[in-house]
């Protein structure tokens, strides 16, 4: 099994919630975009974001430039059910 497989099964059999690397809150990451005084117009990439909140939290402090970037289809399918009408927002 490769690692675009490895990841597709992980998103595919689990929700996102049952995996041990799962927070509700990415709390240390928010802190750090916090500390670099974005604008809220800066393009922001989360790079391997699988299904993390953090996209969540960022459009919710108005940031209007996002790109969630992952090898897992399934993962990335997850986060937009989660989004609903805000996946529009996000690329």
């Amino acid at each position: 099994m490769n690692k675009h497989q490895h990841w597709e099964n992980i998103y595919k059999t689990k929700e996102p919630t049952d995996v041990s690397w799962f927070q509700p809150r990415q709390q240390k990451s928010l802190e750090l975009i916090e500390l670099a005084n974005l604008k809220k117009e800066a393009r922001i990439i989360d790079v391997g974001g699988g299904a993390s909140t953090l996209v969540d939290d960022l459009l919710e402090y108005g940031f209007t430039h996002l790109t969630v970037l992952d090898i897992s289809y399934n993962a990335l399918e997850k986060t937009k059910e989660r989004l609903g009408n805000k996946t529009v927002l996000v690329n």
